[in-house]
């Protein structure tokens, strides 16, 4: 019975966890030639991207927009700490003319668990002609997003 009552402890505290650990997050980033690991970035680039990442299915999505820079070849989301290059993760769809690129993946739940609770050791960063190692950098910040309280019926 005492068994019973350990395991059935352990497994209520796993789902608590997991569905914690399952909360979207949305994370933001500027992006700038400056912040590329290894640089030159391009020093005129600049950008800002949106990720929002939901480990309960796996999905994330983004909103990318670069400006100042030569066209776009590649995008990708890198793992990496701050100052420190690493390899890509998720690849996202390369921004067109306009310097915009936007779109969702599915990706493991494990790796959305990761962006969405260790964001800052992820950066978004794209690639083009001149700069094949990355023309502009930024490392992703957010938070999970909290659930609302309900309101009560008055």
């Amino acid at each position: 019975m005492r068994a019973f009552a350990i395991g059935a402890g352990a497994a209520l505290l796993a789902g608590c966890t997991t569905s914690q650990q399952d909360q979207p997050a949305e994370l933001v980033v500027t992006l700038t030639g400056l912040q590329e690991v290894p640089g030159p970035g391009d020093p005129d680039g600049t950008g800002t991207a949106q990720v929002r990442v939901t480990p309960s299915n796996g999905q994330l999505c983004w909103n990318l927009y670069v400006r100042e820079i030569a066209p776009a070849t590649a995008a990708h989301i890198h793992r990496g700490a701050a100052g420190s290059a690493g390899p890509p993760v998720v690849t996202l769809t390369t921004p067109d003319q306009a310097g915009r690129s936007q779109g969702c993946a599915a990706i493991g739940q494990e790796l959305a668990r990761e962006i969405a609770w260790r964001g800052y050791d992820f950066y978004v960063n794209v690639h083009n002609a001149e700069h094949p190692a990355g023309a502009v950098r930024g490392q992703l910040r957010g938070t999970a997003i909290r659930p609302q309280p309900r309101q009560r019926d008055r």
